[in-house]
């Protein structure tokens, strides 16, 4: 949340911002269908009338850590961009593992750490690819 004011100042506010938006629908799609096959329940949630998933996580925090992630693997090799994704993936798979056995936050029904942290890195690479897919078309335009 410290980060926020800086996330999408810069020349590439565009980018930053297509990939906030473009991770928040895609965990808010990942989260939806996990929630939907039971396999994940988020009993203390805001808006919980009208949400089934934290929409917090969903479309705020994981979008920033993403947009962080992008900014900081923008030119990286296939071998540094695996490291760095463990960089997010696995403090973020261990803190949900600790945060479900010792808060109300979240329970885990059909899911592990190991399912967070492959949809963790799957969502990732997604975005990733997908800015990289749009810089190739931007460039050939150009």
């Amino acid at each position: 949340m410290v980060y926020l004011p800086y996330v999408f100042k810069g020349s590439k506010m565009r980018e930053n911002l297509l990939v906030f938006f473009l991770k928040g629908v895609i965990s808010i799609l990942l989260d939806s269908y996990v929630v939907g096959t039971k396999k994940i329940a988020y009993p203390v949630r805001p808006f919980s009338k009208i949400f089934s998933t934290n929409i917090i996580y969903d479309l705020l925090f994981f979008p920033i850590l993403s947009v962080i992630w992008v900014r900081i693997s923008y030119h990286d090799k296939w071998k540094t961009l695996l490291l760095k994704s463990m960089i997010f993936s696995v403090p973020m798979s261990l803190c949900q593992w600790w945060l479900e056995k010792n808060s109300r936050l979240f329970e885990w029904k059909k899911w592990s750490a190991f399912h967070t942290f492959g949809s963790i890195n799957f969502t990732l690479f997604l975005v990733r690819g997908i800015i990289g897919f749009l810089k190739r078309v931007e460039a050939m335009k150009q």
